[in-house]
């Protein structure tokens, strides 16, 4: 039982890392003022880039800096459109969505002799254990025994705290993601913290998907992210744009995946057919958002281009 539990804890905390660091670059972007839809695309050319970067240069750190740099240019497009020519925010994240897809799965076929999938890595980012605090039994397997991209999640959740509620950086964001116009009065330049914002969601974004094929898995294909873009944006929601709010339902929705994973390894699917238990972080996903997205209040500002100088 005990064992049991230490799985599913294990599998939980794996998979919600992704979820967390994505949910976190939405949350960035929304609080600033811009919609994020594309955290899916922004997750696919993370982990595309990391895993080509990784082969090519053979080192896993080296992949997962390249994803950062792939993940801002790609939300590039996106605060171009929607900040300075005032676009849809939800059909620019769409296109980013398409291209990022498009785009990653046309390179993978290009460069690898029309195969839809890279080679696996020949470096992974690998496991790392704390002393002691490994030993401590069901929680030291799953949280001091992790891989990189949780530890590094966990952090940028206590640094984005921080950030947001106790600098003027994050007071400025959230200002202008609430009263832009305000904002403006006060001398905060709207337009370059919108951009800012965009841009560590990209980055933030992309070191999930980047984690997803070279620390969780090992190789791109085009189903690696495989819709983990649009429940870390559920995410976001279920956690009500706070930073907290997000690290636990991450964790949510990553229990999730544990346990349709922890069925299927014990041969849940001699009662229960498989494709149901394959659903259930997508259930869930519904559920959580049908339950709680009406008391969830984004910020006032989310989603409204903003013109200079109008009231």
């Amino acid at each position: 039982m005990l064992e049991t539990l230490t799985n599913i804890l294990s599998m939980t905390v794996l998979y919600s890392t992704p979820l967390i660091l994505a949910g976190l670059g939405g949350l960035y972007s929304e609080r600033s003022g811009v919609v994020n839809i594309g955290l899916e695309g922004l997750m696919t050319i993370g982990a595309f880039t990391g895993a080509v970067t990784t082969i090519f240069f053979g080192n896993a750190w080296i992949g997962l800096l390249c994803a950062i740099v792939a993940g801002i240019l790609l939300a590039l497009p996106h605060a171009i459109a929607s900040i300075t020519f005032k676009a849809d925010q939800v059909v620019s994240g769409v296109a980013i969505n398409f291209l990022a897809l498009g785009l990653a799965v046309y390179l993978t076929k290009h460069m690898y002799n029309g195969s839809s999938q890279t080679p696996v890595v020949p470096d992974k980012l690998s496991v790392i254990s704390i002393p002691l605090l490994n030993k401590i039994p069901v929680l030291g397997p799953s949280i001091f025994q992790a891989l990189p991209t949780t530890y590094i999640a966990i952090a940028l959740v206590i640094i984005t705290y921080f950030l947001f509620y106790q600098t003027s950086f994050g007071m400025r964001l959230r200002a202008v993601g609430e009263h832009p116009h305000a904002a403006e009065t006060a001398g905060i330049n709207v337009i370059v913290m919108r951009y800012i914002a965009v841009m560590i969601s990209g980055a933030l974004a992309a070191i999930g998907g980047a984690g997803l094929s070279i620390a969780i898995g090992s190789q791109f294909t085009q189903v690696t992210v495989a819709g983990q873009g649009f429940i870390a944006l559920a995410a976001l929601i279920f956690g009500k744009w706070r930073p907290f709010g997000v690290l636990w339902a991450g964790l949510f929705f990553g229990l999730a995946v544990a346990l349709a994973l922890t069925g299927q390894l014990y041969h849940l699917t001699n009662y229960v057919p498989s494709e149901v238990l394959s659903m259930l972080p997508y259930i869930l996903t519904i559920l959580a958002l049908a339950g709680f997205v009406g008391k969830a209040e984004p910020p006032a500002a989310n989603g409204k281009p903003y013109e200079k100088g109008a009231r």
